[in-house]
């Protein structure tokens, strides 16, 4: 099955970039909507993501693996909602903005723009690719 691509977000005051790097692996949970979930739910192991810090800096920050899937989200206590577990493979050279981002017309489709509220969003690999060239110039 070939890599797919994610941007998964997160508050940094709640879980930030620095947080991850720091225990070295991290389980993704607290999702709560359905979109974002059977997202976490398609990831397998070896897919990557964008750490992407919501409300506060609203950047894409860094590169992330995915390393455990097919978890279930252990702050749930009904057991229905999924999590993932994830690596950090590296900061990006530069944080790429969501300002960027939106004035970028190779970008005018991506999840992040069209689906505001969605915190685990699915990437082309166009959308991948340009993203990281944005960073690393």
């Amino acid at each position: 099955m070939p890599k797919r691509y994610w941007l998964m977000k997160s508050e940094p005051d709640a879980y930030s970039w620095d947080d991850l790097v720091a225990e070295g692996e991290g389980t993704w949970d607290g999702v709560r909507n359905h979109r974002a979930a059977n997202n976490m739910r398609a990831m397998q192991v070896g897919d990557e993501a964008f750490f992407y810090h919501s409300n506060i800096g609203k950047e894409v920050v860094g590169v992330i693996s995915i390393s455990v899937t097919g978890i279930t989200d252990p702050s749930d206590p009904d057991g229905k909602w999924a999590a993932v577990k994830v690596r950090p493979v590296r900061k990006l050279a530069r944080p790429v903005t969501l300002a960027e981002i939106k004035a970028d017309p190779a970008l005018e489709g991506i999840e992040l723009v069209r689906l505001s509220r969605l915190s685990v969003a699915e990437l082309t690999e166009p959308e991948w690719k340009h993203i990281l060239s944005l960073s690393d110039g």
